[in-house]
């Protein structure tokens, strides 16, 4: 959880509007450092247009985002790397005609380390993931659930301080999900950064975070500990009225 006196990720009363429509509609957020923050909701809540505001691919119409006491909104992706945030995608860029080892090397290099050491963090993060067997692969050639991970290990290559992972356990069975619960959680602790998660996969948020914050239409409708937030009649509501489905079940 968040260390005394480090700094957090806030997000305040950020809007954004597209012709007209609320896609975010006065959303406050907190992630402290340290901390696994679970962001979920329907299919159309906004979360990923939140995501996209805080990490840079998306103007708020109004609102602030700040790291620490410093206003960071509307910085560049690039700008806010270098301030110590960065994401992953839903679709896994990597650079397929590299190795698993340089995809890792480059992200380190670009966070300011010098080729030699690079290479020693990047060795250190696919040994998190168990990918240090696939080093000399191309990225590639990969299957789906290394892929993921290796998109993962890339982003934490320069030593950010926030990671934003937005559904990383898309299209993984539910071995693949539960191993990543765990690979998050060591990666959290030995490296001490904080992870903001959107995921559709209930199963591993109720695991693998310590507040979940729900969104719906635009709007914060709960916010709390999974129990808390497993048990609240407006979160049942709003996935009920989306898809007819639990939150528990959905998928």
């Amino acid at each position: 959880m968040e260390a005394t006196g480090a700094p957090s990720l806030e997000v305040q009363d950020v809007h954004v509007q597209f012709e007209g429509v609320k896609a975010i509609d006065g959303v406050d957020l907190t992630l402290g450092a340290g901390e696994i923050l679970g962001l979920i909701g329907p299919n159309g809540a906004g979360k990923t247009t939140l995501v996209n505001v805080v990490s840079g691919y998306q103007e708020p119409t109004d609102g602030e985002v700040l790291l620490g006491a410093t206003r960071v909104t509307a910085w560049s992706p690039q700008r806010l790397a270098r301030a110590g945030l960065v994401r992953t995608f839903q679709a896994v860029r990597l650079f397929a005609n590299l190795t698993v080892l340089e995809n890792v090397e480059v992200a380190a290099i670009a966070g300011g380390l010098k080729p030699a050491a690079a290479r020693v963090r990047a060795f250190d993060l696919l040994d998190a993931f168990d990918l240090a067997d696939r080093a000399d692969a191309l990225a590639g050639s990969l299957p789906l659930g290394e892929e993921r991970l290796l998109g993962i290990a890339r982003a934490l290559g320069a030593a950010p301080r926030f990671v934003l992972l937005d559904e990383p356990a898309a299209g993984l069975d539910e071995h693949e999900s539960d191993l990543l619960v765990e690979r998050l959680t060591a990666i959290r602790e030995r490296h001490a950064c904080a992870l903001l998660v959107i995921e559709h996969d209930m199963r591993l948020i109720m695991r693998l975070c310590h507040r979940i914050q729900v969104l719906d239409s635009g709007r914060t409708i709960s916010i709390g500990t999974p129990e808390q937030v497993r048990s609240d009649p407006a979160v049942r509501d709003a996935y009920l009225g989306a898809d007819r489905r639990a939150p528990h079940a959905e998928g």
